[in-house]
């Protein structure tokens, strides 16, 4: 959540914020009532509970009448004390609800405006220019063995898949490269829950705007996450952290659960836009002023995996109006897919400044001195996606697809995937 002082202090900064995202500013003037509510209720509460210790201790040492007065009036107090008590509650709880609604304000840099007001920062590399019909992924697919999308929809629905043979094998291999890089980088490893409860992800700010896209296991005080953001971000919840040990750098692997709701229509063939992937994800704790560099090495990162996959790409700056909830500012990586005429999305990177652990309570100790931290979060490998790209990018005109050189190692030096027989 934003942080509560930023809000009392400065609220048209917070109006500004929220304008820029295309959202209405109705919730900062209740959030703002609620404090005033809150602050008020907090007040009354304290008030009546003082006069109740203080009648408490005139009452030994009244006698007859002054004594019925005096338990009279602590009679009554209790109920006035208990009323004060819920009304301070409630109170609490609207500002609260408030608060949490309010998206972090997006950076000053990010563009204004929605999903197709991006700005393209670099373009990396040329889309390939084929001298024959390029098949797409889910053709491909078939030819190599990779991909069995009808079985995946036999036996789970639509959005679901099989990777079979050399796919299975390109995803391991995928995962390999993704883990190599990040332990080279000084990453330490993880292997993250996928279920987590829901402080984990009202945390991250997922049961808010992207609440419809989250998979709730009923019957269960838990759900499937759609990142292992989620899982890493409140892994250090609760926790005061030695501001001299940051930035802590996680690369974690998970599967990845999504509704795709809204999705209707869109990408629904093949495994583009999927119900279910895995993925490595790159996660920091940061200092807030460390933060924004960090952003950028976050962002070097994606691009150099990306490099070694030898794919042509972009790399845009999100508009605020399609940040995330928690995000201050976002980059993705989209890489051109060949069959579609366009970039696609294959990484993003944000940085969620002290949003997401000011809702997790995770703060830094320096120099003895409590400060809010930051949480920042890359994709390093989206596994489906990353598989089209490369699939779409170096087939050949029999079939066949060549291995980018960097994944040959973790292939046991298959240089091309050839088609298979019937």
């Amino acid at each position: 959540m934003i942080d509560p002082r930023v809000l009392r202090d400065d609220p048209d900064r917070v109006r500004a914020a929220q304008a820029k995202r295309g959202l209405s500013d109705d919730v900062v003037d209740r959030a703002l009532a609620a404090d005033s509510a809150r602050r008020q209720a907090i007040a009354t509460f304290e008030a009546r509970r003082a006069e109740q210790k203080q009648l408490g201790k005139q009452i030994p040492q009244a006698q007859g009448e002054e004594k019925q007065a005096l338990l009279a009036r602590t009679k009554a107090l209790a109920a006035e004390v208990k009323e004060a008590e819920a009304a301070q509650t409630a109170a609490e709880e609207e500002w609260t609800s408030a608060l949490m609604s309010i998206p972090n304000p997006a950076a000053e840099e990010a563009p204004a405006g929605g999903e197709d007001d991006y700005v393209v920062l670099e373009t990396v590399g040329t889309p390939r220019e084929f001298d024959f019909e390029p098949r797409d992924h889910i053709e491909l697919g078939k030819i190599l063995g990779a991909i069995d999308i009808e079985r995946g929809a036999k036996v789970s629905g639509s959005r679901f898949y099989f990777l079979t043979g050399v796919g299975a094998q390109l995803e391991l291999a995928l995962i390999n490269l993704a883990m190599e890089q990040a332990r080279n980088a000084g990453f330490t490893q993880v292997i993250a829950p996928s279920l987590v409860r829901p402080r984990a992800m009202d945390g991250t700010g997922f049961l808010g705007q992207a609440a419809d896209d989250v998979y709730r296991i009923e019957g269960e005080d838990l759900y499937l996450v759609g990142t292992s953001e989620v899982p890493m971000a409140a892994y250090h919840s609760d926790e005061i952290l030695d501001g001299d040990a940051l930035p802590l750098r996680y690369a974690a692997f998970s599967p990845c659960f999504r509704k795709e709701a809204g999705s209707h229509g869109k990408d629904t063939k093949g495994i583009i836009r999927v119900h279910w992937f895995d993925k490595v994800e790159m996660f920091v704790y940061s200092t807030m002023e460390e933060s924004f560099a960090e952003h950028q090495r976050l962002l070097a990162w994606e691009k150099e995996f990306l490099d070694k996959l030898d794919l042509a790409y972009r790399v845009i700056d999100v508009a605020a109006g399609d940040l995330g909830l928690s995000a201050q500012r976002k980059f993705d990586c989209e890489a051109w897919i060949p069959t579609q005429g366009r970039y696609r999305e294959l990484t993003s990177t944000s940085n969620c400044t002290d949003f997401q652990t000011r809702r997790l309570d995770t703060r830094g100790r320096f120099a003895g001195e409590i400060k809010p931290i930051a949480t920042l979060n890359g994709t390093l490998c989206a596994m489906t996606r990353t598989i089209v790209a490369i699939l779409e990018t170096h087939q050949q005109a029999d079939g066949s697809v060549r291995v980018p050189e960097a994944l040959r190692p973790h292939m046991g030096g298959l240089e091309v995937l050839k088609p298979v027989d019937g």
